[in-house]
């Protein structure tokens, strides 16, 4: 695609709804017409081909905001290594002139560890750049931009220890120790502010790629269903192209705006502004379409993205071997090896056994408070499933009435309204008590559940603990979250928590076990924590 005329990305998919696609579609012919015949695209009416009410002020949601965005990162990345390095250095030597001592065989006596620091500084940032730590496939959404930068952080320094080592550079060891860590650190905190904004804009469509869903209608629906779940990925959907190729009309279930049929791609994609074309499915598309589809994209500029119907599966587990011309995807079977079983054994023992440590003020306060404002024990075991199916006896503080158990059966009828089949979950129930539901919101109750973790029952990151009454109606594909021990918390309990139906708490815990890595334990263990500070509506 050769055109440069565009509309102002700032219209939703839901205005584009509002107006006519018809029209929009005929409006885009009109302008791709005039480029045709030679009109200089930036004399081109705009007003006309975009549509009324449309502006053509650079946006945040433009092509632009990939390099804008980089351009932030550059700069704030070159600010901290800045602040990191010379800070080192003035820590470890003071504001001295202190030097570098090198080997006579180098042919430089002393030089300046201000030019050192430096020259430090300006590796650094080539090296975050090498390692595509900047690039729009890896800003806000999952652990590569994380991994990337560390990944790059150490194998510079690796590369300075060995370049020492080989010309006999005399390095304080000293300087480099604090400046790694340090500048990991600081740099990742860095990041992390950056994707918070990033989040917050793309939670209203900014600075995010926009995208024309290209398939079946069942499986733009789809597709479109999971992109908007997860808004910090940057895919913001503003229409589709579909087999029947019906104009005026949405997509079954959503706002999305069919804009024709999948021979019509070039024109939708300048009616809505897209950049992205993702293919949802190719069973109803014509042979070879994907790839005259790729032909028309401008290089540089539009991307084509190809999701297949292959949900809940991580990164690592997918590999891709063409054949051919044919890129297949292997998806590996989901398996625990001993080391990763080992590895997660001695994270939840240490971590446990200092958590029940740190946390012991706090769990005696607890129980002295449970104990003083109700009647009953202060703790609360109950039967739960865990790993391969078998019981165990799970702690929590005591949070409800003596009888809860016998008060539930009545209550069990009124759970219709929560949109969960199995689980049972009350906004207001009846039966906890005052103390027990400030513990409930802010996740207390559960605390004691460490001894779960120490005595090995238990884990602090996994499938939620089910109940023996709930296991009996599982589907067989259920009884898979048994491949791990039930944690303390895990995906369920950081994607919505009491809110979630039965089928989204079973694709999380699913995708959890299927996933698991040491990573992903770490960032749902933070999120946990900051979901328990603010708990939100969903916490009850």
């Amino acid at each position: 695609m050769t055109s440069n005329v565009r509309i102002d990305a700032t219209t939703t998919s839901h205005e584009f709804a509002e107006k006519n696609p018809a029209d929009l579609i005929a409006e885009a012919d009109a302008a791709i017409a005039r480029v045709a015949t030679g009109e200089d695209p930036d004399r081109v009416d705009r007003s006309t081909a975009a549509g009324p009410g449309t502006q053509w002020a650079p946006t945040a949601t433009s092509p632009r905001w990939r390099a804008l965005y980089a351009r932030r990162l550059f700069v704030s990345d070159f600010l901290v290594l800045v602040w990191v390095v010379y800070g080192a250095q003035i820590a470890w030597f003071g504001l001295g002139n202190a030097q570098i001592a090198m080997s006579e065989h180098t042919g430089i006596t002393v030089v300046s560890y201000w030019l050192f620091s430096a020259g430090l500084i300006a590796a650094w940032m080539i090296a975050l750049g090498l390692s595509d730590s900047r690039t729009h496939r890896v800003i806000g959404n999952g652990p590569a931009e994380y991994v990337r930068v560390a990944d790059a952080s150490f194998r510079l320094f690796g590369a300075i220890a060995i370049l020492a080592f080989l010309f006999q550079i005399e390095v304080a060891r000293g300087f480099l120790l604090i400046s790694l860590p340090l500048g990991i650190v600081v740099l990742l905190l860095e990041r992390w502010l950056w994707r918070q904004w990033l989040i917050a804009h793309r939670r209203v469509g900014e600075y995010s790629a926009r995208v024309l869903l290209v398939g079946s209608e069942q499986s733009v629906a789809q597709v479109a269903r999971e992109l908007r779940r997860t808004p910090s990925a940057g895919y913001h959907v503003v229409g589709a192209c579909v087999p029947s190729g019906r104009i005026a009309s949405t997509i079954a279930g959503t706002d999305i705006p069919i804009m024709g049929s999948v021979n019509a791609v070039e024109r939708a994609m300048l009616a809505t502004a897209a950049d992205t074309v993702a293919v949802t499915s190719t069973d109803e598309l014509p042979a070879d379409k994907v790839k005259q589809i790729s032909w028309g994209l401008e290089a540089g500029k539009q991307h084509l993205v190809l999701a297949p119907s292959i949900a809940d599966i991580a990164g690592p587990r997918l590999h891709t071997r063409p054949v051919s011309g044919l890129p297949l995807i292997h998806v590996e079977t989901p398996k625990f090896s001993k080391g990763q079983v080992f590895l997660k054994r001695l994270v939840d023992l240490s971590a446990s056994v200092i958590g029940v440590i740190l946390l012991s003020p706090v769990l005696a306060f607890l129980a002295i408070a449970v104990r003083l404002s109700s009647e009953g024990p202060v703790f609360f075991k109950q039967t739960r499933i865990g790993l391969r199916g078998e019981e165990f006896r799970m702690i929590k503080f005591r949070s409800m009435v003596v009888n809860a158990e016998e008060l539930l059966e009545n209550l069990a009828a009124q759970q219709r309204d929560s949109g969960n089949e199995v689980l049972f979950k009350m906004k207001n129930d009846p039966r906890i008590t005052p103390i027990g539901r400030i513990m409930r919101k802010y996740s207390l109750d559960e605390l004691p559940q460490l001894f779960n973790v120490i005595g090995g029952s238990m884990s602090l990151v996994g499938p939620r603990p089910p109940l023996p009454s709930e296991v009996a109606q599982y589907a067989d594909h259920v009884h898979r979250r048994f491949l791990a021990k039930p944690g303390i918390t895990g995906l369920w309990q950081v994607s919505g928590r009491s809110s979630l139906s039965w089928e989204d708490s079973v694709r999380l815990d699913l995708s959890y076990v299927e996933n698991w890595t040491l990573l992903g334990d770490i960032a749902i263990i933070l999120k946990t924590g900051k979901a328990a500070i603010a708990p939100g509506e969903t916490a009850h």
